[in-house]
């Protein structure tokens, strides 16, 4: 198993970057470039990876701010998103990715560029104030 973790610091509260984080609509501005989200009936969504495409689980548990995911028929990948609220004004999201086939999984580097490259771009779109709050369906809460 291949597990990678991020963390980044972002200037906005915890409930902002939560509902920035969790909303399928929008997950596509700040995903890995080459990562696509369709959520016609949550909580199963499809990830497009390129011409792969994977049936995947999507759920978010407001009262945590936390989301999590993985894959439903391949058990190939699992991850989460966690936010806390450091100061009324200050969060911190931390992501996880969990690859349970070494011989599968990208390569370490690329998976730890990517995670952070998103993580940047999702603090720039909260920051900005560009959050598309009720865009979309919103995932199942547990």
């Amino acid at each position: 198993m291949s597990e990678y973790e991020a963390s980044r610091r972002i200037t906005a509260p915890a409930e902002l970057v939560f509902d920035e984080a969790s909303d399928p609509g929008t997950m596509d501005a700040w995903l890995p470039q080459n990562v696509h989200l369709e959520s016609a009936d949550l909580p199963e969504v499809t990830v497009s990876h390129g011409a792969d495409r994977e049936r995947a689980l999507l759920r978010a548990e407001r009262d945590q701010l936390r989301v999590e995911w993985g894959t439903r028929d391949t058990g190939d990948y699992a991850g989460w998103l966690q936010v806390t609220g450091i100061e009324p004004e200050h969060s911190e999201v931390v992501v996880h990715l969990s690859f349970f086939d070494p011989d599968h999984a990208p390569p370490g580097a690329k998976v730890e560029q990517a995670l952070h490259e998103s993580l940047d771009r999702l603090a720039d779109k909260v920051e900005r104030g560009e959050s598309a709050s009720g865009t979309g369906p919103a995932p199942e809460r547990l």
